[in-house]
């Protein structure tokens, strides 16, 4: 497996990719049994309990604690007012339970894609193996593609991340086999190496044909 050197792939500069993107209103996705939201203060304890959580921190340097936390749900809440779009909020729609977060967002760290979109998510552990990082995640792309109208999305995650690895395979999206080392986590650490999916606009339509 040969590791991508930073810059390998050109894209759109960042500012077209914002101005392509930018929208008017506070977007929200609902699916058959999620609703994709803006971040509430009510979330922020639960999330913080997640992100204090090793086992859904396993693929991360680092638990966080309460303040870190904070600060991400945030940032998280911030983004999605400033751009209309982002990790929104997972709210089951049934039990109005907040869950945790999926959605899109343009890393600000230099990548091997960068500029790029990622799809991401993070939910507690008491919510993993229902299908909801698939269910949110498929409504992210197809705003991805048909509101945003990109050419791509990418998501990665540390070699080691199975489950991850396995959603990115549902929403299938392709391995492209040009593994990285994550540029904020530090050399030599057991997660560095990461590996890169991307689903293009032609390989989404025709998977949802």
């Amino acid at each position: 497996m040969r590791l991508a050197p930073i810059g390998m792939k050109k894209h759109l500069p960042i500012k077209d990719i914002d101005e392509k993107m930018r929208m008017t209103k506070i977007v929200e996705l609902k699916t058959e049994r999620l609703l994709l939201r803006q971040w509430k203060k009510r979330d922020f304890p639960i999330f913080s309990t997640m992100n204090a959580d090793p086992l859904v921190m396993e693929y991360y340097p680092d638990v966080l604690t309460e303040t870190e936390s904070d600060a991400m749900a945030h940032k998280l809440e911030s983004l999605l007012a400033k751009r209309s779009w982002g990790f929104w909020a997972v709210e089951l729609i049934k039990e109005k339970q907040f869950i945790g977060f999926v959605g899109l967002h343009k890393p600000t760290y230099e990548l091997p894609v960068t500029p790029c979109v990622e799809i991401g998510w993070r939910l507690g552990k008491e919510y993993w193996g229902n299908g909801y990082a698939t269910e949110g995640a498929k409504a992210a792309l197809k705003f991805a593609f048909e509101e945003l109208n990109l050419n791509e999305v990418y998501s990665f995650t540390s070699v080691l991340n199975e489950k991850s690895r396995s959603v990115m395979a549902r929403l299938n999206m392709q391995n492209t086999k040009t593994n990285f080392e994550h540029p904020i986590i530090p050399k030599g650490h057991r997660l560095r190496e990461h590996v890169l999916y991307e689903i293009t606009k032609k390989q989404w339509e025709n998977t949802t044909v």
